[in-house]
């Protein structure tokens, strides 16, 4: 279900430990997650296996802080995880359970709507659906449109801003809107046009931007820097209406927002985190962080590339069409004191669940 990491020093580390090391640090992430505050000596006394005194449990709490794994956030208010140790409990701790029936039965009343061929619809229920389940909040980044390309042109719309219209071969049009580099000229707009519809005829998007890749690389010397960037930047980047062929769908920022509980600076970031979602950043890189393994996989804090803030986590799982090609993903965003053992479960089978649907609709 989720993806294996590789050997590294992480787990080198982890192996090191004797049991009662092994046993506290556990017990201090467990109890993070559980509560979200810092664990003290005395309370983890009462719940080890054997029978330990605080000042022992306080002397291995000092070597792993020591070893980066725990911080303490004041003197005497016990420790907290860092990000390296969550990353190491969730790579080698943690114990994942199983779906239960309950959220199962939630998720799959997605199927009893599922009407008519509205793709857009169906994952905004998604969303909200995994939303509801996780009481966080939810990703949903929709399908691009995968059919063969007929045409591209570039149209100067400003000095800073220009259009990619892509006509695809089933008839369906795309308007792409980016930033072209600096000292684009009419000429440079044609000659990357040319470029590209010299080799687009008959492959998808993401098939013509890894031949692009190895052709402006080949050509480099026939092709200026000018328009070689112009058509790099317009095709990467993408810009388009909300409810366009690929967008983000975000559900569930009110159940992030409204916890009576959480610290301000945790709303704060929280309420970063949302602003960039909004804004739409590095959206495709939501993906590409998925295509990475077909498994769920976690990212804490600062590990996670798409937001600009540290001290969130995204889980994430991609999903695939009927032809088994990776076309989005779904995902939970929070804290990094996720109950992952919960969330992992209820993301994989979401993925698998926005899978079947698509390949119905085939």
């Amino acid at each position: 279900m989720t993806e294996k990491p590789a050997p590294g020093p992480r787990q080198t580390i982890l192996d090191e430990m004797n049991d009662r090391t092994r046993e506290v640090f556990r017990r201090v992430v467990e109890g993070y997650l559980d509560t979200g505050g810092p664990v003290g000596s005395r309370s983890l006394t009462r719940t080890m296996s054997e029978k330990v005194s605080a000042a022992t449990v306080r002397n291995v709490m000092s070597d792993l802080e020591y070893l980066g794994l725990l911080d303490s956030p004041h003197v005497s208010a016990g420790r907290i995880p860092t990000e390296l140790g969550l990353r190491m409990f969730v790579d080698g701790l943690l114990e994942v359970g199983e779906l239960g029936e309950e959220d199962r039965a939630r998720l799959d009343e997605t199927l009893g709507s599922n009407s008519g061929r509205d793709t857009g619809a169906l994952l905004d229920r998604i969303g909200s659906a995994l939303s509801g389940v996780t009481e966080g909040a939810s990703l949903v980044l929709a399908p691009k449109h995968e059919a063969p390309i007929k045409h591209i042109d570039f149209v100067a719309l400003g000095p800073d801003r220009a259009l990619t219209v892509l006509v695809f071969a089933d008839g369906h049009v795309e308007n792409r809107l980016f930033t072209p580099p600096l000292g684009q000229t009419p000429s440079s707009l044609r000659e990357a046009a040319n470029f590209l519809n010299a080799m687009a005829e008959g492959k998808t998007l993401r098939e013509l931007r890894a031949r692009l890749e190895q052709e402006i690389a080949r050509n480099r010397r026939h092709l200026d820097d000018l328009a070689a960037a112009l058509v790099e930047s317009g095709l990467a980047v993408w810009d388009g209406p909300e409810n366009g062929p690929e967008r983000l769908i975000v559900r569930g920022r009110s159940k992030l927002l409204g916890g009576g509980t959480a610290a301000e600076e945790d709303l704060e970031r929280i309420r970063s985190l949302f602003d960039d979602l909004e804004r739409k950043r590095d959206i495709a890189e939501f993906l590409e962080l998925a295509e990475d393994g077909q498994g769920v996989r976690i990212f804490i804090g600062s590990e996670n590339k798409l937001f600009s803030l540290s001290g969130s986590s995204l889980v994430v799982s991609p999903y695939m069409n009927a032809d088994r090609k990776i076309v989005g993903a779904v995902g939970v965003i929070g804290p990094t004191r996720l109950n992952y053992g919960r969330i992992v479960p209820i993301v994989d089978y979401t993925a698998q669940l926005v899978g079947r649907l698509l390949s119905d609709q085939a």
